[in-house]
Parts: C-alpha cells; structure tokens; sequence
C-alpha cells in the first residue's frame, strides 16, 4: 500500500457528483494560480420523467495549479444538489466510526462490509518542508452510517502512513433541504494530511446500493429527469483562505 492515501478525497467529492454513460462537460474555476476541476454525472442517463429511478453516481474532481506549485490543501466542501437527486438510506445496514478507526482498508472492509455505498481512489500530492514533492494513489471506502431525522451520515475511510499506518475516518452529511432548485445540502471537513503537508489533487469515486428493506427493493441513490438536466451548486474552502465556489449543470434524458 502506499505510505500515503487520502483521507476523504471525498465528498471532498462532493465537488462533482455522479457520472452517467458519458460526462458533462468538465468545469474549471479558477482563482489566481489555484484551480478546481469538477465532472460527473450518474447512470443510467436515461430517467423517469415522474417518479424516481435507482442510480449510481460518479464523483470526479482534480485541484492544482497553473504555475506547478504545491497546491494549499483543500479543508472544507459544502454542497448543493438538485432536487431531483434523492437519498435513502432507510433499512441500510450502518457502520459506526469506531468500528472502522485504527483499521487498515481490508479490516475495514471486514467490518462494515454490509453498509458500504461507494468506493473509489483518489490522489495526494505531499510537500514536506525542504523535500521535492511527491505523489501518491490510494483506495477511499465509503459506509452508510445511519439516518437521523432529515440527515444520512456518510463515513469515508482510508489509510495512511505519515509516517507511521494510520487510519482516518471522515464524517460527512447529506441533509434533506428545500432551496429553490436545490434537495439536498453536503458537508465534509477534510482532516489535515501528512501533517498538513499533503493537498489532495484528483479524486474518482462512485456511489451506489441496492438493497432489499422489509421485502421491498430499494436504492441508496435515486433520481428523477424532468427537465432535461440537474444541477450542483458548490463552495471548496482551503487552508491559505482561498474560497472557490462552482455552479455545475448535467444533462439527463427524459423518459416517460
């Protein structure tokens, strides 16, 4: 494994949400050297017009810079999404944070396996003080941790070295809104990596379940097309005080 992995590249994902058949077009916001990079979208393409469908979604983002400097590390992700994506987590299988903490990625696979909703990979680029930075890929595993009320609790895990193994779990919310076009609100704190050395750089997750509740077939990620596209409206805070915020339309086709 190598000695570094991202926390919660994660719902840092939050910064793209989902990906059909094919991509939106990709969006890059920028704000002077620093830039994020945002696509996605969720599949199948094809959605009901009325009611909702199950889907999986597709996460992808990348952060850097034009000039090739070490980018500030990303700390805080909040996030819009469009009405016509829903959440359900309702009869899911939940992990608890302290059944996943101070294990490696196959020990937390072990123990929460039941309640996993998405896995992906991501990358982070660490600059230590005096040293040539350098990159590294790792695993991310993401596990239902239970509804309450109007709020899904996500936990993210991974596992790094720096320098000794270490296992970070992230919590993250998604919580049932009603603003304008918007249904659904994200937050995630991003925890300090390497010591605040390290910056994640590219993250691909995918998020999706089936499951059976109470002999009813269900999916922890729905969606609906009535208009022709949905929408994310997003806000990436990082250590330096640099505040990047990006507005994403996806297309979804219409059936029905």
């Amino acid at each position: 494994m190598n000695r570094y992995l991202i926390p919660i590249t994660a719902l840092t994902a939050g910064l793209a949400l989902f990906a059909p058949a094919a991509f939106g077009a990709r969006e890059v916001v920028r704000t002077g050297s620093l830039y994020l990079a945002d696509n996605g979208g969720i599949s199948p393409s094809k959605l009901p017009r009325h009611g909702y469908a199950p889907i999986t979604a597709r996460i992808a983002g990348e952060i850097g810079t034009v000039d090739g400097s070490h980018p500030p590390a990303l700390r805080t992700v909040t996030l819009d999404i469009d009405e016509t994506i829903g959440v359900d987590a309702v009869g899911l299988p939940t992990c608890k944070a302290d059944q996943i903490e101070a294990r490696t990625t196959a020990g937390a696979r072990s123990a929460c396996g039941s309640a996993i909703v998405g896995s992906g990979k991501g990358e982070v680029e660490v600059a230590f003080p005096e040293q040539t930075p350098f990159s590294a890929t790792g695993p991310v595993v993401i596990f239902n941790g239970g509804v309450q009320g109007r709020t899904t609790l996500v936990l993210l895990h991974a596992y790094v070295a720096v320098p000794v193994p270490t296992a970070i779990v992230t919590k993250a919310t998604v919580t049932h809104i009603h603003r304008g076009r918007f249904g659904l609100h994200v937050e995630a704190q991003i925890p300090r990596i390497a010591g605040g050395a390290g910056s994640v750089t590219e993250f691909t997750l995918e998020i999706g379940r089936k499951f059976t509740y109470k002999g009813k077939k269900k999916s922890f990620l729905v969606a609906s097309c009535p208009t022709g596209s949905w929408v994310t409206k997003g806000n990436a805070l990082f250590d330096d005080g640099t505040k990047l915020g990006l507005t994403h339309f996806f297309p979804c086709i219409p059936k029905g």
